[in-house]
């Protein structure tokens, strides 16, 4: 079950539940829509992956099923990132 993490991971901007600016990778990297297009352009900093919307989990489920709370704040080095960025941006997410 996806944790739903509550804000991105580079500039912890708030991403609650129904949030349309969410976006993860396959292991639930989570960012906000602004980081991913115009500073990793697509490139998870963590894996490499690319991203998707963030589904939203059903308003009638939360109390059973509960967000995560836990705040990953990592916000990104771009020195470090630049090789992996490099590698990646001009391949699709199937294609990585």
């Amino acid at each position: 079950m996806l944790e739903i993490r509550p804000t991105c991971e580079n500039c912890n901007k708030a991403l609650p539940n129904n949030s349309k600016e969410a976006m993860i990778c396959t292991f639930e990297c989570t960012f906000c829509k602004d980081c991913v297009d115009t500073i990793l352009y697509n490139v998870c900093s963590n894996c490499g992956g690319g991203f998707s919307k963030r589904p939203t989990r059903p308003s009638h489920l939360l109390e059973k099923y509960p967000v995560s709370a836990e705040i990953i704040h990592k916000p990104l080095h771009k020195d470090s990132f630049k090789e992996l960025l490099e590698t990646f941006k001009n391949l699709t997410s199937r294609e990585r």
